[in-house]
Parts: C-alpha cells; structure tokens; sequence
C-alpha cells in the first residue's frame, strides 16, 4: 500500500496541492481525473519520486516497484524495437547472474544447519521466485506478445526504434513498463496514440493486471473498462470515490448540489454573526463579546466552492473566408513507403461546407491522406488540388508536442500571429484559460492538456475556410473536448477530423470516410449513422469485427461454398440479429435519457433500474455477437 500525506505544492501564488492524502492498496484500479493543469500528472511524478513535494512524504512499502508511463519521453537511439524492449528485463538478468552465484556456493557448502547457509537458500528461493515472476524463462516471447498487442508487426521487430514516431515511441516505453510488472503501473494518458484495436488489448491486460493501476485519462469508456475508483483533483483537493467513472459522474453531481447547500447555508450563518458582531462593536458594554465571537467565527472551517469551477475556455473559430464550390479534390493519388503501400487510387472530392469524419485504424492512412491534403507530405503518385481561395488551418497529432518549449506563451503568439492580430493574442490566451501572469509562462512547464489548448489557440490567430484536424482532442480533458465540439458545430467553413473518439465526433460530421485495405469507404452521415450501418455498437467492435473477418476469410479461404439452406438460416439469423440491435438500441437510447435526468437517481429503486439498463447493455451485446458471427460465415 502506497500512503501519500499531506502533500503540499506551490507554483509562485498558485497553490497546485493543497495538502492532499492519498492511499493506493496493491490491487486497486484508480482513474486520476480532473481539468487540464489540475495537478494530476504532478501528484503521479511526485508518487513516482520524478519531483519532490513543498511539503509532506510518500510513503513506500520496502521492495515495493512502481512503473511510471509520463508523457514526455526520450528512447536512446541506436537500438532496435526489440532490443529496446529487452532492456526492460535488466533486473532479470541480474537475477539469473545471481542465481548463477547462489547455486555454485550452495553446491560447495556443507554447513547445512548454520544460520548463514538457511539464509542463503531462502535468497536462493528469493531470487528464483522473482526470476519467475519477470519471465525470466521467455523473455524475448514475452516482449514479441507485448510488442504485437500495442500494434506492432513481426517487421517492425528488427527496425530502429529511430524510425518511429513519438506515438509509437511511447508504445515501446509501455512495453518496457508492462513487462517489468511493477507492483504499482501509473500511466498518464496511455491511449493517446493507440489505435481502438491496441486499447481494446491494453484494457484487457489492466483489468487482468496482478499489481496495481493509476491511470489518467479523458477516454471515457477505457476508463470504465479498466478502473473501479475514481479520484478527482479539484482546486487543490482531493475527492475519492469508491466508483468507475460512469458512476462518479452521478455521484460528482450529489456532491456538488449537498456542498453548494452546504456553502450557502454557512454564508448566511456568517453573515448573520457578522452583523451581530458588528452590532454589538459600536456599544462598548458589548465590545469584549464582539471580540470573542469574533475569534470564534475566525476558527470556523469555511466551506469552499471551486470559483475556478465554472471557468472554461471561451473558443470561436474566426468567420471562414468565401471558397470556391469545390473545397479540394484528389485524382488517383497513390502513396508508398517504400515497398509498403498505404493508400491506392484515392479519388476524393470535398465541397465547401462538408464536414467529414477520418476513421478506422492506424496505419491505414489516415493522417497521411490529411498531411498530403494540406500540402504537408508529398504524394508517390497523383494529384491533389485545392479549390480557389482557400485557406487551409491544420492542427497535426505532435502540434501540442512541437511548441517551442523555450519561449513564453505571449511570445509563442506573437510568432504565430499576423501583424494585426498581434495586439488581440493577449485576449485570445484569456479565452483559452491563459490569462494575467500565465502570458509570461514559459510553454515548458504546461501540462499536456495545457500545451493542447496552446495549440489549438494559435488556430484562431488566422481565418481559415479548411480545417483539418488531426487527433486534436488528444491531452485535452473531457471539458475541454465539449467545449472544441461546440466551436466546430458553430464553424462555417469545410472541416475533416481525424478521430477514434465516438463522444467527439458523434453529431459533428455530415460524413465519414472509413480507411480500409488501402481504399476509402464512404458512409453519408456522421459516426453515429456509420455505426448503424455497420450494425455495431462503438468503434471498438468495429475494429475488432473487422480484425474478425479477416482471420476467418483467412481461415475459410479454401472451404467449399456454403448450401442453400445454410445460407437461407444464416440470411435469417443476420436479419433476426438486425431487429433485436434495433430493438434494444431504442430502449436504450429510451433510458440514456431517463438517466441524464438527476431526480432518475432520487427514485428508491434507481439502483434496480440501472441493474435493468446493464442488463439490456447486455442482451445488445450478445445480439451484436450472434450478428458478427452469422454474418462472417455468409461471408
């Protein structure tokens, strides 16, 4: 058990925690949430021993390991993925060197009943069980099925890891942390560049996961998936809750309503004493009693309301300049690295106006097709062509990541800005939460969530009539995703997303292009509509039918084709499957709106009635598997 007390932290006046006490227990399953800059990745460094506290002290219990994923981080070059991987069994291969040591001194000992040789067979028990528990009999197996869970392929094994992104460098660094099996994972932001196929593998592997895992993050279902208590830093303090986040939600809102009472009946009690005090201050015969009351209204403990709670970023994307019908086009464009070909005979056409959804998984050229359409990767083969007068705003997955980390927020702006937005940047930072002495920030010192937000405010220093974002609710909490969601619904210019994010891109889009084997696959509506038609739940399901299928194409490639009566039950099958999800996503999407209603919780038997709900989730689930496998066989 990890005991963290009284933790205090300072940053000039701002107080980040304000002696904060935390217990972790061996096996817990944490979610670390909260706004962006809230102090979740400080508390993470400061258990992690990366910073100390002003004040206060981690408690660690002897021989207990923590593993720390931060997201800032450097590999060495030079190696390979899999020799990067293999350094994370340095341990082990101390311990098969010591037990190498141990066994020759025990084989040459005859002082069986001395203390000294009873300790050296438990050390010899020791290290043989820890060897044990590291893998220290298949290291390199061990390390492949890490490596091939978060995405990468047999090839990738023998490549730099120089080659590779820092998404995918941060891949690696995982693999290094699962496979050290500390007693204690603390990841912050771990799905931020994994695909929905490597998420769905990393929540499996958490919620199987021996030791412990605090996790930040602002995906919503992982962290319903893997985490069963929430904590929430919040102006300084800490709320815990016994609870996955889903849950946390409703119960923030009960804390809330009962502090807000709570506050509000105490301000008039102050208030009423305050007069009294006052009162009675102008009489001398009552002076002594004035003071008194005075002193005891001092010691009262004040209850506090987050002021901060409410602030959020004011963000409104300038006016789109007036295009040309036509937004851009593309004419078989084809791209190659390489041998390895990513995307072939792309034909696109995109009008002024349309707002279009990137999807599928990574790899399969999403973000290539989006760099190759602002101009910033050049095609093997093709034509790309923009329409008249457009201009064209684009926000890449590393533009957070490629901020100068040496220059100040205002200086930042500047740079960035015409010379007649120069004297409106200041304004702009206080819309983006960036306000008074913040300007003067160096960019080095802000959270992931707070050089996001930078980011994205450099986007509003120039009118743009084609946005084109690429992942840019990566490191931005889950406030901050609604607030960019209701920008884009108001933008009026020609907008292409590139996201796994479902809660994000649901309503935004009028249509979503899926990547798949090379080619795009048009669906005429937003995520929401791509989904139905694809008969599945969430894009999770998508990409694991998807994996599905062809495992199953590759295992039936050489059956007969089916009877007609097989086909005739089948054909049945898929289409009774099809009424049933219909069916239960009616209900619901009946009781989601049932239950974002407070006084749904009031009700005695709200428990029961989520014990329905999950029910229902259920039965969706169970519907979608009998579709996915009567549909694989048709196919």
């Amino acid at each position: 058990m990890i005991s963290a007390n009284n933790i205090f932290i300072k940053y000039g006046d701002r107080i980040l925690l304000d002696k904060i006490n935390l217990v972790i227990g061996d096996k817990d399953k944490v979610g670390l949430v909260g706004r962006n800059g809230s102090g979740k990745s400080t508390i993470m460094k400061v258990i992690a021993s990366y910073i100390n506290p002003d004040s206060g002290e981690v408690i660690i219990p002897g021989g207990k390991t923590i593993g720390y994923l931060h997201q800032d981080m450097d590999l060495p070059k030079g190696k390979t993925v899999m020799e990067e991987a293999l350094t994370a069994f340095d341990e082990v291969k101390k311990l098969e060197r010591r037990l190498v040591e141990l066994n020759e001194e025990v084989a040459t000992r005859t002082d069986y009943e001395s203390e000294s040789y009873s300790k050296l067979l438990n050390e010899l028990s020791e290290c043989g069980d820890r060897f044990h528990i590291l893998g220290g009999e298949s290291m390199e197996a061990d390390a492949e099925k890490v490596l091939k869970g978060l995405g990468f392929k047999s090839s990738d094994m023998s490549r730099l890891t120089d080659e590779f992104s820092g998404g995918w460098q941060m891949r690696i660094e995982l693999t290094k942390m699962l496979l050290k099996h500390p007693d204690y994972l603390l990841l912050d932001e771990p799905t931020n560049h994994l695909d929905i196929e490597s998420i769905i593998w990393l929540e499996k592997f958490l919620k199987n996961y021996s030791g412990a895992v605090v996790t930040i993050s602002h995906d919503k279902q992982f962290l319903d998936n893997v985490t069963k208590r929430t904590i929430e830093l919040e102006w300084g303090k800490l709320f815990d809750y016994k609870a996955s986040y889903t849950d946390f939600v409703n119960l923030r809102i009960e804390r809330r309503e009962i502090l807000e009472q709570a506050y509000k009946n105490q301000q008039k009690v102050i208030a009423e004493k305050e007069r009294t005090i006052t009162r009675f201050m102008a009489k001398a015969t009552k002076t002594k009693m004035a003071q008194s009351m005075k002193k005891q209204l001092d010691k009262v403990e004040r209850i506090e309301i987050d002021s901060a709670d409410n602030r959020s970023m004011v963000l409104k994307f300038p006016p789109a300049p007036r295009s040309g019908q036509v937004a851009v086009e593309s004419y078989n464009v084809n791209k190659n690295y390489g041998s390895l070909e990513i995307l072939k005979d792309i034909n696109l056409k995109l009008d002024r106006g349309d707002r279009i959804a990137f999807v599928g998984q990574n790899g399969q050229g999403k973000t290539t097709l989006a760099r190759m359409l602002v101009n910033d990767l050049a095609a093997t083969s093709g034509e790309i062509k923009l329409g008249h007068n457009i201009e064209i705003g684009y926000y890449a997955q590393n533009q957070a990541e490629a901020l100068d980390s040496k220059l100040t927020l205002l200086q930042t702006m500047e740079n960035a800005a015409p010379a007649e937005m120069r004297t409106k940047v200041r304004g702009i930072l206080g819309a983006f939460m960036f306000s008074g002495e913040d300007a003067e920030k160096k960019v080095s010192v802000l959270s992931g969530g707070e050089k996001a937000r930078m980011a994205m405010a450099c986007l509003l220093l120039r009118p743009f009539n084609l946005l084109v974002l690429d992942e840019p609710t990566n490191h931005l909490d889950i406030n901050s995703k609604e607030i960019l969601k209701d920008a884009l619904q108001d933008y009026d210019g020609t907008l292409i997303i590139v996201s796994h994010d479902r809660d994000f891109l649901a309503g935004l889009t009028n249509k979503t292009l899926e990547f798949r084997d090379k080619q795009l696959h048009t669906y005429l509506g937003d995520i929401n509509f791509y989904l139905k038609k694809r008969a599945m739940d969430n894009m999770r399901e998508v990409e694991m039918a998807t994996k599905a299928k062809k495992a199953l194409e590759t295992k039936n490639n050489e059956q007969p084709e089916l009877d007609y009566e097989t086909k005739k039950r089948l054909q049945r099958a898929v289409q009774n499957a099809e009424r049933k999800i219909e069916k239960l996503e009616d209900q619901i999407a009946e009781w989601d709106v049932k239950m974002a209603k407070t006084e749904f919780y009031e009700q005695p038997d709200s428990q029961k009635q989520i014990e329905k709900y999950q029910d229902l989730k259920k039965d969706l689930d169970k519907a979608m598997e009998d579709w996915e496998n009567a549909q694989a066989q048709l196919e």
